[in-house]
């Protein structure tokens, strides 16, 4: 096993006679065993990334090391990583057996090291009764098993998944990312993980780097992100529904308050100190808001659309021309059409700078 350190690392590509940088100044330092996760909507560099550590791309400008050693000039065949690719690229002429040993042989390991490795990794990710299979023979999470099978075998410094799940539907998804989970704690090697989706990135990572337009946005742990997102964009990727923004700025008259952009929406500010006339963005996350009988306190909201969803129901809402989306218990019942009664409690309100999308401190 090993860390693995990006610094300043660049990816410029050349588009139609300009420089096109698709990745801008990347530093990171993943810890010796640890398991991050890159998130990010298509295009926003996630993937470049991970390509250049394995050597499959540049990299343009900025450091790459792997344990103490640069690889920026390293073939990848000689990083000692091993990736997993969003299509299984299986053999299709070759048992299961064969595909988890093909890289050994290719290596000319001796023979009993490569039986032993091969049915270590089948065991571990209960292929043992599918390997004399080939893979047409095989399910969709079958495969991708056998081609996380195929990275453990080589029992490389680290491992490098490429969007894994992304073919399997949403039930072996669950399940592969379960099984990805237990596997990772049972190995402890580092891990380096892309996927555009928050609750692969969520449950899986340490810790998750959230990626824009080839920029980070921000790096820390899965609840420090969600309970303190550094800008408007993390705010709203992770989480499902993504949490409310309304842009307003501090009521010019009486007691301290939040007035929206637009007329009738207001809420006491809490303890954090804005200047009068500072344009903020609010935040709410939809399981802070607090829907009550209307009353003469609190903000009016009509009720839009209801989702139950079993245990929770995600209640739509219009707050005086403000969409708001908020989640309740699934006991709860509510009309359509119903007029109610917004109260948040206001350690769980968020602000960020009506300008720069940026946290404020409070």
């Amino acid at each position: 096993m090993a860390s693995v350190t990006l610094e300043g690392v660049r990816k410029i590509y050349e588009e139609r006679g300009r420089p096109y940088v698709a990745v801008h100044d990347f530093d990171v330092a993943v810890a010796d065993g640890e398991f991050l996760v890159l998130v990010g909507p298509s295009g926003c560099g996630k993937s470049t990334t991970l390509r250049m550590i394995a050597g499959l791309e540049s990299v343009s400008a900025g450091t790459i090391r792997i344990g103490e050693r640069v690889v920026n000039d390293v073939p990848a065949r000689d990083r000692d990583i091993a990736m997993v690719f969003q299509n299984y690229a299986l053999y299709p002429h070759m048992t299961v057996y064969q595909n988890l040993a093909f890289a050994l042989r290719m290596r000319r390991v001796p023979k009993a090291d490569i039986d032993a490795r091969v049915r270590t990794a089948a065991d571990l990710l209960e292929l043992g009764a599918l390997l004399d299979r080939r893979p047409r023979q095989l399910s969709g999470g079958q495969r991708q098993r056998v081609a996380v099978g195929r990275a453990i075998v080589r029992q490389p410094q680290v491992f490098l998944f490429d969007e894994p799940l992304s073919n399997l539907d949403a039930k072996l998804r669950v399940q592969m990312r379960r099984d990805i989970a237990a596997l990772r704690r049972r190995l402890g090697t580092t891990t380096i993980y892309v996927t555009h989706d928050q609750v692969e990135a969520m449950t899986l990572g340490d810790r998750i780097v959230v990626m824009r337009d080839g920029h980070v946005q921000q790096v820390d742990t899965p609840l420090a992100l969600y309970r303190r997102p550094a800008n408007t964009f993390v705010a709203t990727f992770l989480g499902t529904p993504p949490m409310n923004l309304v842009r307003g700025m501090r009521a010019p008259d009486g007691p301290p308050a939040f007035q929206a952009e637009q007329p009738g929406f207001r809420l006491p500010l809490g303890t954090i100190a804005l200047p009068a006339g500072q344009r903020v963005t609010l935040g709410v996350r939809p399981e802070d808001l607090r829907l009550g009988a209307a009353s003469g306190s609190g903000v009016s909201a009509r009720v839009q659309e209801i989702e139950p969803l079993g245990n929770e129901t995600l209640v739509s809402l219009d707050a005086s021309g403000v969409p708001l989306t908020a989640r309740i218990d699934g006991a709860a019942t509510l009309e359509r059409g119903a007029t109610v009664t917004i109260s948040v409690a206001p350690e769980a309100l968020h602000w960020f700078d009506g300008e720069r999308e940026t946290r404020l401190p409070s």
